[in-house]
Parts: structure tokens; sequence; C-alpha cells
């Protein structure tokens, strides 16, 4: 096995091949790189500190059960966001907290659903540093519902597309893009409700 200073200093790629072969502390320094990024995944969907925690030390189980069917094909943290989005998607389904919300009940026509909705922009929010958008923008997302919390999440964060997402939530595209544009409206509102309680914006 490696030296200890060759953790530290290894590139993602050596860490993930020593890993693969049982090498623990490899697996172990992954961890240390990536954790707070997985846990902030499983939190952006989840919007409880107790199930962000599980899901996301549940991600790295899984991960390191998994590691074979790694092949590199993305990133190392794109395959472990995967992982853990997925198992945010399971832990709501289990929940069975879905709402209907009238948006939903929109008639879907026929035609590419990604062409018959306009979204609002998220503006404005120039004057923000990013730390300070980031914060307001997390404070909105945790008021919109599960559904609408994730589908954004998927959508932005993930950059998975439309029929990609409709078959993680296990609903129609036509209800993707439903639910997006429900969700980046609320989103924007929220966000300048925000913008004017503070004064930034008239």
């Amino acid at each position: 096995m490696p030296e200890e200073l060759a953790y530290s200093s290894a590139e993602e790629p050596q860490l993930v091949q020593w890993a693969k072969v049982g090498d623990m502390q490899a697996f172990e320094e992954l961890v240390a790189r990536y954790r707070d990024r997985i846990y902030v995944r499983a939190y952006s969907i989840m919007r409880n500190e107790t199930l962000a925690v599980d899901l996301s030390q549940n991600a790295w189980v899984k991960a390191w059960q998994r590691l074979e069917q790694f092949h590199g094909e993305a990133s190392f943290p794109t395959w472990l966001s995967r992982i853990v989005t997925n198992l945010c998607l399971d832990e709501l389904r289990r929940q069975k907290r879905a709402r209907m919300d009238s948006i939903e009940a929109m008639e879907e026509t026929t035609g590419p659903v990604e062409n018959r909705m306009e979204v609002e922009a998220i503006d404005p929010v120039e004057g923000l540093s990013r730390g300070e958008l980031r914060e307001r923008i997390d404070a909105a997302l945790a008021k919109l519902s599960d559904k609408h919390r994730t589908v954004i999440v998927l959508y932005e964060f993930e950059e998975l597309e439309y029929r990609e997402i409709a078959e993680k939530m296990g609903t129609s595209i036509g209800t993707v893009m439903s639910r997006l544009f429900y969700a980046r409206k609320r989103l924007a509102s929220l966000l300048k409700e925000t913008l004017k309680r503070d004064g930034l914006i008239e």
C-alpha cells in the first residue's frame, strides 16, 4: 500500500484505483474530500439535517459496495452525487408526502413540451455576493414542496434532461415541465420578496 503522505497528495483517479483493490485508507481520503459536498446535495433535497446525514452516509456505503461499477465516465463526486440523489428520491417516495398542485392539472398538449413554457428568470441579484445569493436561494428552496424542490435540484444542479428527471421521479415529461415552471416562478417570487424586505430593490 502507498505511504501515508501519498494519500493526501494523490489525484482522485489514483485514489479510486487504490480503493478498488480494497485500500480503505484511500477510500477514507475520498470521503474526507467529498463528504461535505455529498451532504449538501442530500440536504438541498431533503431539507432535514438528520435525514441528510443518514442518506449521505448510506451513499458512501453504496459507493464502497459499487466501486467496481465506477468506470470514470463522469468524475467521482458526480457519480457520488447521483447515488445520494437517488437515495433521496427513494426516501421521498417512501414518505408518501406528495401533494397535488393545481399546476399539475394543466392539460398536456401534443408537441414538444420543452418548447411550451417560458421560465421566469431570477432577477435582480447583481448586487449580492455569491454567499449572500446562496443563502437567499437556500432559504427560498426550503419553502418549496418536496416535488418542486427536487425537480429544481435535479435540473439546475444535477443538470439532468427532462426525460431523465421524469424517469427518476416516476412521472411524465409534461409533469416535470409543469413542476419546473411552477417551482422557478415560485422561487423567483420568494427571492424578490426577500430582496424587497432587505431594501435591495424597490
